[in-house]
């Protein structure tokens, strides 16, 4: 194929928190590189994610869910979901046909006004309802704005998403190969294996305690018998969270450690000696320092 005709651009992935977002981004790449929760407000951080086919490089950017901060945490999620708008070639605006249009949709779409770039209303979970049920939805959402496409998914049955990749491509401008073949996100090693052990913290736990949670990699090393060793440590910010991510003799931390372990070795392709810990930061969701500490600039 000549260069001229390849193209390549940037996508935002935007959406009320639980839309299904991050299982969108892993089935398009074609594997887990963002977490996946059925807690709403679990991707935190701006992570990029790259789709390479033969006539083109697409770059998803998960972003937070946009939602009404109530702490710091929540407002530096907001705004990096929000400056991500004025920094790509398309919006992808996911939505949940099982829940319908509420509050959480208008908040966004008062912040999609402000924006000039072309939007993708995705309208995403279509498995769970039938076509007549759908096109009432479709409709409610087409009379608030007009959008560039509406493109019906399953995301976790992977429908018709060769139709919306067809549809991001004819859009993209022509450009460059800004990531080799082999890339799939821009994320060091280091964060994923934290978002990973934080996704499997976030199954295990329930309530508050996930968005209480944050992880730090300490150390990751070779070791003669060739296994890698990672010290991670999962910070909370009460003492009785910390006897809850623990659980009874320590069995919680040991379920999760056994999860996020096959994650991971997937992830680096090796066998993984996983060493947990579990430490209490008060309060840290409203404190600058831990926020930048851990990676939430």
């Amino acid at each position: 194929m000549n260069n001229e005709d390849f193209k390549s651009g940037f996508v935002a992935v935007i959406g009320r928190p639980n839309v299904g977002k991050s299982t969108l981004i892993n089935s398009l790449i074609g594997q887990k590189v963002v977490i996946m929760s059925d807690k709403p407000q679990t991707t935190r951080n701006r992570i990029m994610c790259v789709l390479t086919q033969e006539d083109a490089q697409i770059l998803f950017l998960d972003t937070p869910g946009i939602h009404k901060p109530k702490h710091r945490l929540g407002e530096y999620m907001v705004k990096a979901a929000e400056n991500t708008l004025r920094e790509v070639d398309l919006i992808l605006f996911v939505v949940d046909a099982s829940e319908g249009f509420g509050a959480g949709e208008e908040y966004i779409l008062e912040r999609l006004a402000q924006v000039k770039t072309p939007v993708f209303l995705v309208v995403n979970k279509v498995d769970k309802m039938s076509r007549e049920d759908l096109f009432p939805i479709i409709k409610e959402y087409a009379a608030k704005r007009e959008f560039s496409s509406v493109i019906p998914i399953s995301a976790l049955k992977k429908d018709n998403l060769e139709c919306l990749v067809k549809e991001i491509k004819a859009l993209l401008p022509e450009g460059p190969h800004y990531f080799p073949e082999d890339m799939v996100t821009d994320q060091p090693e280091r964060l994923v294996i934290a978002e990973l052990i934080r996704e499997k913290v976030l199954h295990a736990t329930r309530e508050e305690i996930p968005h209480a949670i944050a992880v730090d990699i300490e150390e990751i090393k070779q070791r003669p018998n060739e296994d890698v060793y990672v010290r991670a440590v999962i910070y909370v910010e009460r003492d009785s969270q910390k006897g809850i991510v623990i659980g009874a003799r320590g069995a919680l931390l040991k379920e999760i450690g056994k999860m996020a372990r096959l994650d991971i070795e997937h992830l680096l392709g090796s066998k993984i000696f996983l060493d947990l810990w579990v430490k209490v930061k008060k309060d840290w969701r409203n404190k600058e320092g831990s926020l930048r500490s851990f990676g939430y600039d």
